[in-house]
């Protein structure tokens, strides 16, 4: 699978060489070769932002899920960032070099063009990672990346440089930007039409004090999922329209019915809480997610914080599975806010044969160290498989609780809880 920073490093490392190819070898360590090559890793970057941006299938399967796929497009718009301020802060020309411009503008439109691509991509950047904006304006706002992106191209179309169109340089940034701008439009207009999704009715909506239990039934076709797996809900009502990504809380059947647990931690989750009623319309967007059973182990230790329960109960109710006597599942939850209740993830595990040890107090809990080191020294430490699923918090906990027992950090699997 591939590596978010492996990914964001190479793509620099080529940018770079294919530059300085374009350019006398004496100008290399001069300031106008950093800022022409920063230029170009930059405007590399943020094609290849744009293309993992087209929530394409291929591209999911390459990074091992949607998760990463969405760290690394994150990471790449920040640095992208980092180059374009170092391009713009140094003159990207000398004059032992050739240049011309692949577009001929006139100079007033050029300028323009330059100073706009760099406010451009500071709003994609600054929209991207500003937690404070309401998801519904956030959605909205975002959407601008696909046509910010192309007064990005524009400015590397109109200045004056030494990389002609047809030259290593060209035809790389040529290439990632055209894939960029296609995957953003496909993105932003045909998405919603050529995506597997399906229409699904609310047939039951339990409400209680901690959150929202959903159970959708198809209007005519199923998705097809397996357990552990998310989805994007959208439900056909106004002020709810907005998908957003929740785990499925159970494993295919026959009735091709998809149940998700839901917590009140947001403006959207709160409206959804409150207004979700029996009868009501959504589209299901799925499946998405790597977050599966792939591989054996002496002994499993599943670990869930708050709404990470959700893969858990999935894999619990899941009777075509693998036997689960060899399972411990650390519920990790804060006292009345537990939702499901602990004594329903109880009767689950219990149906299955696992051990629930559930955890109210806390990260540090005594009894989840006591326990975790008592399985690793039976066990062994390369034998015990870590599953994971919750906040960065607890995750920081269970990576430190691994590695005080000896088990392997590559025994570890989890996706990035957080989205934003």
């Amino acid at each position: 699978m591939l590596k978010p920073w492996t990914v964001i490093a190479s793509i620099v490392v080529v940018s770079v060489i294919v530059t300085l190819a374009q350019i006398p070898s004496e100008t290399w360590l001069s300031l106008a070769a950093l800022s022409l090559s920063m230029g170009v890793a930059a405007l590399a970057l943020m094609g290849t932002a744009a293309i993992l941006g087209g929530r394409l299938r291929l591209v999911e399967s390459l990074f091992g899920g949607l998760d990463r796929v969405y760290l690394t497009h994150k990471w790449m718009a920040v640095y992208a960032l980092v180059f374009a301020s170092i391009h713009f802060a140094f003159k990207a020309g000398a004059s032992e070099w050739e240049t011309a411009s692949i577009l001929a503008f006139p100079p007033f439109w050029t300028r323009l063009v330059r100073q706009a691509s760099f406010l451009a991509l500071m709003l994609i950047v600054m929209l991207a990672l500003n937690r404070k904006i309401p998801y519904h304006r956030w959605r909205w706002w975002h959407k601008l990346s696909g046509p910010l992106f192309i007064i990005v191209i524009l400015h590397w179309l109109s200045f004056r440089s030494p990389i002609a169109l047809a030259s290593s340089a060209g035809i790389w940034l040529a290439a990632l930007s055209a894939l960029g701008v296609l995957a953003a439009f496909y993105k932003l207009l045909l998405y919603p039409f050529l995506s597997p999704h399906a229409e699904y009715r609310v047939v039951r909506a339990d409400m209680g004090a901690a959150g929202l239990h959903l159970e959708l039934a198809p209007v005519k076709h199923p998705i097809e999922f397996t357990a552990g797996q998310f989805a994007f809900l959208s439900m056909k009502e106004d002020g709810l329209r907005e998908p957003h990504p929740f785990t499925i809380a159970n494993a295919a059947d026959e009735a091709g019915h998809v149940h998700f647990v839901i917590r009140e931690l947001g403006d959207y989750t709160r409206r959804l809480v409150e207004n979700t009623t029996p009868g009501m319309h959504a589209t299901v967007y799925a499946p998405f997610g790597r977050f599966s059973r792939d591989r054996e182990w002496a002994r499993e230790v599943w670990i869930a914080g708050g709404v990470g329960i959700s893969p858990f109960i999935a894999w619990l109710k899941d009777e075509g599975g693998r036997p689960l006597e060899s399972v411990t599942l650390f519920y990790f939850f804060t006292p009345s806010r537990e939702f499901p209740s602990a004594d329903l993830v109880r009767e689950l595990a219990h149906a299955r044969g696992a051990e629930l040890v559930p955890v109210p107090d806390g990260p540090m809990s005594p009894e989840f160290e006591r326990r975790f080191k008592q399985i690793v020294q039976e066990t062994g430490p390369a034998r015990v498989g870590v599953s994971f699923c919750g906040p960065k918090g607890l995750l920081k906990r269970v990576q430190q609780a691994m590695r005080e027992n000896g088990v392997p950090a590559s025994n570890l699997h989890y996706e990035y809880f957080e989205f934003r």
